[in-house]
């Protein structure tokens, strides 16, 4: 089989030292089949910076962690999202979580909610909509969205996407929530400004201090434990439980499972998890 002909040098070595940097990072296992990937991804860095070998570039990575670190994090993060995926957690969300929230802080009418891996921002905006939707209007509803990646959480606060991204939208709630754009732009939605309003994007490591105060209704990290190993997902789970009451809820992605995980999370649903009582 023929080598593949590369723009820069690149080896095994190479790789083992990048993704090691990523796990210490980020926690983030890059499995054996990444290689191509992180050559792809990287390579426009490598290039920029006028290296011919991608071991100039983990050397450059090393001694510049500070102004490095953030470009080499985005650039080899996946992040892959869409306006209202796996649809029937929001279903439950409205049916079901916020009936039960609509009680239980009618006193405050205040409702606090994360998004932790939001990503370009689709999922936050769908629960902003989704809140919005069924809860009174007097209600104050407060979303937090973090994710790793810099570039991505530019693009969620701008609130600007392709028209194709919003093609499964019902078109009543297309209307509602969404500018057409005009002109130049026509290709172009833009989220409107009362749902802008009710998130605050956030760049978050998952893996270092979390400066999060009090507790939250439910959070949403979903597809996010999927790149982690046992004992960090299990880490995870109990700080996203020690952020939520007894009785409120934590969703996660269709291809992960807390299961045979010592966790304070009690299975109630497809991939949606409620605290249990001690």
């Amino acid at each position: 089989m023929k080598e593949k002909t590369r723009e820069f040098e690149y080896t095994q070595a190479d790789f083992d030292v990048l993704r090691k940097i990523s796990n210490q990072y980020s926690g983030i296992l890059v499995p054996d089949d990444k290689f191509d990937m992180f050559y792809s991804r990287l390579s426009k860095r490598v290039r920029m910076l006028g290296f011919t070998t991608f071991k100039q570039y983990c050397q450059y990575l090393k001694d510049n962690p500070d102004t490095e670190f953030t470009e080499f994090i985005n650039a080899v993060t996946t992040n892959l999202t869409s306006f209202f995926r796996e649809n029937h957690h929001f279903e439950y969300l409205s049916k079901t979580v916020v009936p039960g929230l609509l009680k239980k802080h009618a006193g405050t009418k205040q409702i606090k909610v994360w998004s932790a891996g939001c990503s370009t921002g689709e999922e936050p905006y769908s629960l902003a909509m989704t809140l919005k939707e069924s809860v009174p209007a007097d209600w104050n509803i407060s979303i937090l969205a973090t994710d790793l990646d810099t570039n991505v959480l530019a693009t969620a606060a701008a609130g600007i996407y392709m028209a194709d991204r919003v093609t499964g939208i019902a078109e009543q709630r297309l209307k509602r929530w969404f500018q057409k754009g005009m002109g130049g732009q026509a290709n172009k939605v833009r989220v409107k400004p009362e749902l802008k309003e009710l998130i605050e994007f956030k760049q978050l490591n998952l893996m270092q201090e979390w400066p999060l105060k009090g507790y939250f209704d439910f959070i949403f990290c979903r597809n996010v434990l999927i790149y982690f190993d046992r004992e960090t997902k299990a880490m995870l789970a109990n700080r996203y439980c020690g952020l939520l009451e007894e009785g409120s809820y934590l969703f996660i992605g269709h291809s992960e499972s807390l299961h045979q995980l010592d966790t304070g999370f009690s299975l109630i649903g497809n991939t949606i998890y409620r605290k249990s009582s001690k």
